[in-house]
């Protein structure tokens, strides 16, 4: 018991940040600021949070331009004008303040006439290393309003989801009609992705086969009145070999195709696409190539040749 006593005395207390008191003559004005790149309910709960702070709220929100951003925090995925546009469809927002600073200062407080200014209450850290709090002014002066985070869902949480599952929606983008140029896709890699596809797409096919030609299986058995467990057992030893000799076709196709790329890629030690860069989506000449030495995709217009991404 004294032991316990004693961790929870050293344990650092949460500081109690003063606040105070709001107007009763008009709406509070209650500002709170992010980035809100690709707006999600994470966002609208926070401003939610702000605009159910008081009684009678009027909800300000500021959003930083790109400049500001992608210098201190990095880039976006949406741009400045998006953002505004996201928020000022938000049924919680009453006004959006566009090109909002990233640290406050009295004179940005009342131009707008903020009383109270809404964020979780975790330090946030200005990237310019001037403060280790960007909310440390408003805190300081009364006029700080806590809100709560909503965990489970975040902008970089979206932004993994997206990178994890990269080559689906590069080929679902592909299949819409953009090209490699605008994926930012390499000859090869665009090859390579629509193979494993048709791939994917024939297995399934004959996955749902497999699924019907089993059902049927299971009524002639019934129908016929014969031993319904040895029946399915020998009907399922069978579509398992099919199923297997199918997939090792499978293996065996997408091989061939990928060796028959890689042919037409050979020229001596460096091998030559079939095709010149005029030949695609792009307009300058030159031509790719796939150097065996170093294992890279490599376009040549005449000069040095250059990596290729893929």
């Amino acid at each position: 018991m004294e032991e316990e006593q004693q961790q929870q005395q050293q344990q650092p207390q949460r500081q109690k940040i003063w606040m105070r008191d709001p107007p009763t003559d008009r709406p509070v004005r209650v500002y709170a600021d992010g980035i809100y790149d690709l707006f999600h309910f994470g966002h609208a709960r926070s401003l939610e949070q702000a605009k159910k702070s008081f009684p009678n709220t009027y909800l300000l929100v500021g959003c930083c331009n790109d400049e500001v951003t992608h210098s201190l925090k990095g880039k976006t995925v949406m741009t400045d004008q998006e953002r505004y546009e996201s928020l000022r469809h938000c049924k919680w927002v009453d006004e959006v303040i566009p090109d909002a600073p990233w640290v406050m200062n009295q004179e940005f407080i009342d131009k707008h006439q903020i009383d109270y200014v809404a964020h979780d209450s975790l330090p946030y850290a200005d990237a310019s290393g001037t403060a280790n709090d960007v909310y440390e002014f408003v805190k300081s002066i009364g006029r700080f309003k806590e809100t709560k985070r909503t965990e489970g869902i975040s902008t970089s949480d979206i932004i993994m989801r997206i990178v994890k599952d990269y080559n689906n929606y590069v080929m679902r983008n592909l299949d819409r009609g953009y090209s490699r140029k605008d994926l930012g896709v390499s000859y090869v890699k665009e090859k390579r992705l629509r193979v494993n596809m048709s791939l994917r797409k024939l297995h399934e096919k004959v996955k749902k086969q497999q699924e019907k030609v089993e059902e049927k299986i299971h009524i002639v058995a019934k129908t016929a009145g014969m031993n319904h467990n040895l029946w399915v057992e020998n009907a399922d030893r069978l579509v398992a070999g099919f199923l297997e000799m199918f997939e090792e076709g499978c293996h065996k196709m997408g091989t061939a195709i990928r060796d028959r790329i890689q042919e037409q890629l050979k020229k001596g030690n460096v091998g030559e696409l079939t095709y010149s860069k005029g030949d695609s989506d792009d307009d300058e000449e030159g031509e790719y190539y796939y150097d065996y030495s170093t294992e890279e995709e490599v376009y040549s217009d005449g000069g040095e040749a250059q990596p290729v991404s893929q």
